[in-house]
């Protein structure tokens, strides 16, 4: 069995990176991101997911079937949560002092939307700070934006004003990228993780592509349907750089000059997404552009043949219709959405100076292989595309824009390709186990995801003990008016149960507090937490035996009861 030593200095952050997990954290050190991939993937919580009722429904189905089930799963089991107060509050100028060693503050303040990284103007009408509440704070305050293993998005049930598991970006992304291996069935080197300054999802190359954006999945008829929801999957792809592309044979980042993916995978992923990305104009394309460009639909007008005549109706009340019923204007429902909508909102000539729609249908099926990107075809386009409004000015970019995005990825750099963490499809976990544990020897993304794993039977405790005492703020604030005797027994009289299944995994100081309960292992260091941060230079002893756990600190001690079966003692 591989027990890592203790490790120097530049090491140890990397490392117990691994076990805080938050977002700079992850930007800092790229190769966090597969590693808590791989940390869901040894989880027992995603393999029982196998074993519930819905999947066995689906077990023999396709791939895509199995995921698109998994997809309502996540849906109906996890919230979306960016909330500033859950793992509490650092500053700027600690963690620039922490990274010194490692990155330029000037690169990463143009990257990362802790440091000063504002986003496109386009993407956010407010400024960043206040975007994500930080106006309440000084301006060199930042959150810890920790993200979650499946462990802790689970635990948000216990937390007040939560009814399912939650997850910021990187977390659901990580889930996402853990279960298409465990419950789809999915190749791991057909999954990209996708990073951004301001969001992460995934890229996979697989049934035609499509992206796991937050708890969905948009496929790419979904991608090209003009709703809201997919405008708002696509607003990092549009208005951001990816900052991180990663998967089971490395990384590739804006900011480092050597890349470790293997430069075949990364360009036959990338190109998979450029296509999936791309789509041809057409009548369907054309009615989704226009329910995304609503300012654009009183150019046009719909002709509807009915009672052996005509009749018309000016498109901004079909698209008003359509909000409130499950036909499309852009699909073979149209004339449903049609025949529903009053008569009397129809007109019984054209409406002078609007378009009518429906002579796009002749234009496109005389004209099927259009492509916008060439400047005679778009000149084709325009000329059939004549409205007097002044927001139609610019209305050939657009229909380019929306039928192409051309994302900003890392490049130019230097391939220096690492071996590959091959997760054959269909091996059971114990097999995975087996294999990342014998491989962790040789592979620094394998070594890394038992510390995200947090099972302290096969890791070395300084990392662990460096991320618990410097940034585990929340319990320490959150008892800060109690007497110090007092608060010590409000972490000792949480409810007796570990947020992590079994023995050896241990959770923090902060998911002991926030989601109130804790092994007696956990409760005792979030008390050595409290302790050492109110007198940093006091000495604390903390013994842990196979079935408890003792607290020693200024002639006074507190002993608890452990399940967790680890045997190890230091004084801090």
């Amino acid at each position: 069995m591989f027990h890592p030593s203790p490790q120097p200095e530049q090491t140890l952050q990397k490392y117990s990176s691994a076990v805080s997990l938050s977002d700079m954290e992850i930007f800092v050190f790229p190769e966090l991101l597969f590693s808590l991939v791989l940390a869901n993937i040894l989880s027992p919580r995603i393999w029982q997911w196998r074993e519930q009722d819905w999947m066995r429904k689906v077990a023999n189905k396709t791939p895509y079937r199995r995921i698109q089930r998994m997809k309502q799963f996540i849906m109906d089991s996890y919230d979306f949560n960016l909330d500033l107060d859950t793992w509490g509050l650092t500053t700027q100028e600690q963690e620039l002092d922490r990274f010194k060693e490692f990155i330029d503050p000037k690169i990463l303040s143009e990257s990362n939307a802790l440091f000063g990284y504002e986003g496109d103007k386009y993407y956010f009408d407010l400024d960043i700070r206040r975007h994500f509440g930080l106006d309440q704070y000084t301006d060199s305050i930042i959150p810890y934006w920790k993200t979650e293993t499946i462990e802790a998005m689970d635990a948000f049930r216990f937390k007040e004003g939560y009814r399912n598991g939650a997850g910021e970006c990187v977390s659901l992304s990580t889930l996402y990228a853990a279960a298409l291996y465990v419950v789809g069935g999915a190749d791991l080197s057909d999954v990209y993780l996708l990073a951004t300054p301001l969001h992460s999802q995934n890229y996979v190359n697989m049934q035609g592509g499509f992206v796991t954006n937050n708890r969905r999945i948009v496929t790419k008829n979904m991608w090209f349907n003009g709703s809201e929801i997919t405008w708002k999957a696509q607003r990092a792809l549009r208005n951001e750089k990816v900052t991180i592309v990663a998967n089971n044979t490395g990384y590739i980042h804006t900011m480092y000059d050597e890349a470790t993916i293997d430069p075949a995978s990364y360009e036959k992923g990338m190109q998979s997404l450029q296509g999936y990305l791309t789509t041809k104009i057409d009548m369907e394309i054309l009615a989704n552009f226009l329910r995304q460009h609503s300012e654009l639909q009183s150019c046009f007008q719909v002709r509807h043949d009915y009672h052996g005549g005509h009749r018309y109706l000016p498109l901004e009340k079909a698209y008003a219709y359509e909000n409130s019923s499950s036909y499309r204007m852009s699909d073979h429902t149209r004339e449903k959405l049609l025949e529903d909508i009053d008569t009397y909102e129809y007109y019984c000539q054209p409406i002078q100076g609007k378009i009518v729609l429906n002579n796009f249908e002749d234009f496109f099926k005389a004209h099927p292989n259009l492509d916008l990107n060439k400047k005679a075809d778009l000149s084709l386009m325009m000329d059939a595309f004549s409205c007097t409004n002044a927001k139609a000015r610019n209305v050939g970019q657009l229909l380019v824009d929306f039928c192409h995005i051309q994302p900003r990825l890392p490049e130019n750099r230097r391939f220096v390709p690492s071996q590959p963490i091959n997760l054959e499809p269909g091996w059971s976990r114990e097999q995975v186990f087996e294999y990342l544990q014998d491989l962790r020897k040789e592979h620094p993304v394998a070594d890394l995801a038992f510390y995200a794993y947090r099972d302290m039977r096969y890791c070395d405790w300084q990392p662990f003990l460096t991320a618990g005492l410097e940034r585990n703020p929340v319990v320490v604030d959150a008892l800060k008016q109690e007497k110090e005797q007092a608060a010590v027994q409000q972490i000792a009289a949480l409810a007796n149960e570990s947020i992590y299944d079994g023995p050896g995994r241990l959770a923090q100081p902060d998911e002991v507090w926030n989601f109130q309960r804790g092994d007696g292992v956990e409760r005792a260091f979030a008390i050595v937490d409290l302790l050492k941060a109110r007198k940093p230079e006091r000495k604390v002893t903390l013994d842990i035996q196979k079935d408890r756990v003792r607290v020693a600190w200024d002639q006074q001690d507190i002993e608890l009861p452990s399940s967790k079966e680890l045997e190890y003692a230091v004084e801090l």
